[in-house]
């Protein structure tokens, strides 16, 4: 029979026989790259993506296939396994091990790990096992033992032993081949602390202090502040005075609105203003009982109404539908007072027109309700004046607060109760008494009313949560159901001082809110927890508070005092349109454990993560490994299961990477300088953790299981250290067995250690490359930035004088050096076509290829095989180049016998790529990746902010080619003069970017100061040397010059 073909099975066993069909893979052929996979790589492929692809089949159904699948997985499972309409032996099975997948937040499909399947009872059952096992006098488990303890764990039956061997290697992480019941516990409760710091700090927001401030010259307090649809920021005095600012407080305009009056009569006050933006107007109230309208633009006076009954004290305006809108404002009476109005354009047109009262068209409020279009109506609700007044149209009703407790917060409707009787009574009074501005009661059934201690000062509701937070004098947030009056549904204790305003962000899920002592809080809804405080002293926020605005648009809390302040909000990096982020800050490091398959990052946010290099899934994070100080640089042991970190806290740190626990400290006695570099060496029966960095010095620590002590202290330093070692920084370290070691530095030197006997073996100093320009700029000395050897060649005697050592600079260049004899420089290639910093450097293993990534995210891949063994005149083959990131490499690693390799970068993201150069995806994106499944990757796409940065484009000559001022000149001849102008020069363009233009070459002579050290107290920002702009390099693209239009203006200008 054709294989492919079904065998029609036995009604009677029930159960269906098929011949496997071959997999996606086989049907299309091997899966070429960049340049290309040998048929070798191709076979091994189809043959591993068969099994795992026929595993993964079995443990999901076509309901879980449907939601959790990716596209990739679906079709690979339609070719493994064909349709079939009965249940065959076996499937319970399959059912059973349903249990043992889930779907994480991205949609990612990964076994569970034992320890989250661990329960009560579970522990329990292990801790009698351990119990037996010490009445025998065993007080550690080797790994059959705890094997044996683990399987007979009534909720853990059926668990793989390689999951079993797994967990027992991460809590062994000393490789002592044994546990305790302790190191089990411990292991378990630090992995689940460290998850919940995970999801507190995933929630975590932040003000950046200390507060932006404009300080206001002395006058009346600020009433109000609003925010308008187009950005700019309106403030309103108490004299009468309109400011215009931009959101960040540039002030851009102002106007008072109050005329100067005479010395016998009082000046007006303003009470509150709100905008009409639909209507291009803005209302005030004034402390003469009137309600002022104002052209928004100009601050022209439209009309006002005047005679109101009382002062408003609070406005509030919403726009109801097309030429409707509702005023309310709350007086010193307690009473809501709201105006309906329909033809308002109308009506705005008409009171233009009407008898002038102090420069302004002027109306009493008796008279224009007598208009069809207006409706007044006037409710006395609060025994005290009225704090806050606001019309919420989700609702839809009118809010109000005072400080009466008995009528605190007052929710009431507009419309009159749906019940008939009530509805005929209020029709037949209106119908009898006619229309008036008299205050009415509010019918009981239309209102709901909040008891609340000592008053409310202040509110909101959100939609969203359908939640009402109140704050007032007592200094407590309460959290309300708004049809709930009875008791609110949580209170936020925290202020110290009254409650004058709060704001909830239904985005963020927040509650920022600000007291009387000017201290502002953030608060996370669903928690009802604190998030942070700035308090007066941190934002620098000085007198007495006026008024506050929180605005979702700009990400800040506007406070006015003396002074106008902003406090911004700390935002999480958002990707460019697609940009995949690994993690929210910039990526220092990364590295790769052979052992548990796992790719462990670290960032500058001092945030490591653990991902799964078979699906691309993350396993596990946590935080804080350095406090506040960004982790710049890592190392992992000989085993793969303890991980080194070195941080910008000058403090080396060693962690169990699958549970966040730290294992030990090394650390100088005393104030310690920024560690750049660090290594795991191991020498004959010895362990060592090496380290390098601002100092100038070799520290070396001593890793040994006896040694019991948490906080370590180096070993004394080397002699030839001390006396004869580098005079800069040290940026980098590399180290060939047996007993090697290379460090370069800031200026330039790379000097070779012998690690036994302590002793310089060779010194290099990097040349420098290229020429200077001008005398006038001084020599600079060219910083080594990367290291490696290639130890292939230091075992063969043949090749002992051959180059062995490789080095990368600033300038683009790879240099080779020879180490043994007192070494010699080789030679030197230019490894970058865009002349930019190597910054990292990788070769396989058997050297024969050397990897090279620079600052602007390009890899370039070079047969290293027979270069340098003399020598050389020109550069290696350039094997392959792509593009991997768009901003500066900081990790090269290829792992998995050379099948793969592993960059980081300044932008953010991990990613895996095959050794051709294949995209295989970013650590973090919603869709995982079978490593062995090249259908699976995302090859042949590439990022798409790769595909948009401009350095990505290919090189257009025509737009290399400098243009001198002879062929504009020839061109203005042209019909099309004005357009080649136009691409020469935009008018709209700023002076200060067309000096910029003119500067880019003189930029480029200075490339290498930026590697100057900055000693500031300031060390959380990123490496000296990665923070260098890319103006500041030298780009192999010729900018247009800047042409003289003079001539042309006047030639116009006669014409």
């Amino acid at each position: 029979m054709p294989l492919g073909k079904k065998i029609r099975a036995s009604s009677a066993g029930a159960q269906l026989e098929t011949h496997n069909k071959p997999s996606i893979s086989t049907d299309f052929g091997p899966v070429y790259g960049a340049a290309g996979l040998n048929q070798k790589q191709g076979t091994r492929y189809r043959q591993q993506a068969d099994g795992v692809l026929h595993s993964t089949w079995s443990i999901l159904d076509n309901t879980e296939r449907s939601q959790q699948l990716p596209a990739w997985l679906e079709r690979e499972l339609l070719r493994q396994e064909p349709r079939r309409h009965s249940l065959a032996l076996g499937d319970d099975v399959k059912l059973s091990m349903r249990k043992r997948y889930r779907a994480d937040p991205a949609g990612s499909l990964y076994e569970l790990k034992i320890e989250t399947m661990v329960s009560i009872d579970d522990l329990k059952h292990i801790k009698l096992a351990y119990d037996e096992f010490a009445k025998a006098g065993i007080h550690m488990l080797d790994y059959s033992e705890f094997k044996s303890v683990v399987k007979n764990c009534p909720g853990l039956k059926g668990v793989k032993e390689s999951h079993i061997h797994q967990l027992f290697m991460k809590i062994d992480y000393t490789s002592d081949g044994k546990i305790k019941w302790h190191e089990f516990c411990t292991y378990i409760y630090l992995e689940y602390e460290a998850k919940e710091e995970t999801v507190r700090r995933s929630k975590m927001a932040a003000f950046i202090l200390p507060a932006n401030i404009k300080f206001l010259k002395r006058g009346k307090p600020v009433v109000r502040i609003h925010l308008l649809s187009n950005g700019t920021v309106v403030t309103l005095r108490e004299d009468g005075v309109v400011n215009f600012w931009t959101p960040k407080l540039y002030s851009k305009s102002k106007k008072n609105v109050f005329p100067e009056r005479s010395i016998n009569r009082k000046q007006k006050w303003s009470t509150d203003f709100v905008p009409m933006s639909e209507y291009n107007k803005l209302i005030i109230g004034t402390g003469s009982r009137e309600i002022q309208f104002y052209e928004l633009s100009s601050l022209e006076p439209c009309c006002q109404l005047s005679a109101l009954k009382t002062v408003p004290l609070n406005l509030d305006y919403c726009s109801t539908g097309p030429d409707e809108c509702i005023i309310v404002y709350g007086d010193s009476q307690g009473c809501v007072n709201i105006l309906l109005i329909t033809s308002f354009r109308d009506k705005l047109r008409l009171w233009k027109r009407l008898p002038m009262v102090d420069n302004i068209p002027n109306i009493s409020l008796d008279r224009a309700v007598q208009s069809p279009e207006i409706t007044f109506i006037r409710w006395k609700i609060h025994q005290d004046w009225v704090s806050k007044v606001k019309y919420f149209q989700s609702l839809p009703a009118i809010v109000s607060s005072s400080g009466h407790e008995d009528s605190a917060l007052v929710i009431g409707f507009i419309h009159p109760s749906t019940y008939m009787q009530e509805q005929m009574r209020e029709m037949a009074e209106v119908s009898e008494k006619g229309k008036s501005t008299k205050v009415t009661q509010r019918a009981t059934g239309n209102q709901t009313i909040f008891t609340v201690p000592k008053g409310v000062m202040t509110f909101d509701f959100c939609e969203k949560h359908n939640l009402l937070v109140t704050g007032g004098l007592d200094r407590l947030l309460r959290m309300w159901n708004p049809y709930v009056p009875n008791r609110p549904t949580g209170i936020l204790k925290g202020h110290d001082a009254p409650v004058s305003y709060l704001c909830i962000c239904s985005e963020d899920g927040h509650i920022y809110s600000v007291s009387t002592d000017k201290t502002a809080k953030i608060w996370h809804i669903k928690d009802e927890t604190c998030l942070f405080t700035a308090d007066p002293e941190a934002s620098n926020i000085q007198g007495e508070l006026s008024v506050c605005l929180y605005s979702s648009a700009v990400k800040g809390l506007y406070i006015a005092t003396d002074s106008l302040a902003l406090l911004f909000l700390q935002t999480k990096p958002q990707p460019k349109g697609n940009q995949i982020l690994s993690h929210e800050e910039p990526v220092l490091c990364c590295g790769y454990s052979e052992e548990f398959r796992q790719v462990v990052s670290c960032s500058k946010g001092s945030v490591v993560k653990v991902w799964d290099v078979e699906t691309g899934a993350q396993m596990f994070e946590f935080g804080g490994a350095h406090g506040e100080s960004a982790i710049t640089c890592m190392a992992l042991d000989s085993s793969g299961r303890r991980l080194v970190t070195g941080g910008r806290d000058g403090c080396l740190k060693m962690w169990n990477f699958n549970n966040g626990q730290c294992v030990k400290i090394f650390k100088r006695d005393g104030k310690c300088a920024e560690i750049c570099d660090c290594l795991y060496l191991t020498l004959h029966m010895n362990a060592f953790v090496i380290s390098v960095g601002w100092d100038h010095r070799i520290d070396i620590y001593l890793d040994s299981k006896e040694e019991k002590l948490y906080n370590q202290r180096p070993k004394p330093s080397w002699q030839d250290d001390v006396r004869n070692g580098h005079k800069a920084d040290i940026l980098c370290i590399a180290q060939c067995t047996p007993h090697f070691l290379a460090t370069g530095s800031y200026d330039g030197e790379i000097i070779v250690w012998n690690v036994v006997s302590e002793r310089i073996l060779s010194r290099f100093q990097t040349p420098q490359q290229t020429p200077q320009q001008s005398s006038s700029y001084p020599v600079q000395c060219t910083t080594v930035l990367s290291l490696i050897f290639l130890k292939t060649r230091a075992f063969v005697p043949e090749l002992s004088s051959s180059a062995w050592l490789v080095s990368s600079d600033t300038e683009g260049y790879v240099h080779f050096w020879s180490v043994l004899n007192g070494g010699k420089f080789i030679t030197s290639f230019q490894a970058s076509q865009h002349q930019q910093a190597i910054m990292k450097l990788a070769s396989t293993q058997d050297d024969s290829m050397l990897f090279t990534a620079d600052h602007v995210g390009f890899i370039y891949v070079y047969d290293v095989k027979q270069y340098a063994l003399g020598p050389e005149q020109n550069p290696p083959e350039k094997v392959n180049f792509w593009r991997a990131h768009i901003s500066s490499i900081t990790s090269l690693k290829i792992i998995d016998n050379d099948q793969f390799l592993l960059t980081s970068s300044l932008d953010f993201s991990v990613r895996l790529w095959s050794i051709h150069g294949e995209f295989i995806g970013t650590f973090g994106q919603n869709e995982i990746w079978s490593i062995d499944t090249p259908s699976s990757w995302k090859h042949p796409a590439v990022p798409s902010e790769i595909l948009i940065d401009p350095l990505s484009m290919p090189s257009q000559p025509i737009l290399d080619r400098e243009t001198d001022l002879s062929d504009v000149l020839d061109s203005v001849e042209t019909k099309n003069k004005k357009s080649e102008l136009d691409v020469l020069i935009d008018e709209s363009d700023h002076p200060s970017i067309l000096k910029e233009n003119e500067s880019a070459q003189s930029n480029s002579r200075q490339c290498h100061a930026i590697f100057k050290r900055i000693r500031t107290s300031d060390r959380m920002g990123l490496k000296d040397y990665h923070t260098f702009e890319d103006s500041y390099l030298v780009v192999n693209l010729t900018t247009i010059k800047k042409t003289d239009l003079s001539k042309f203006q006047s030639n116009d200008a006669d014409d």
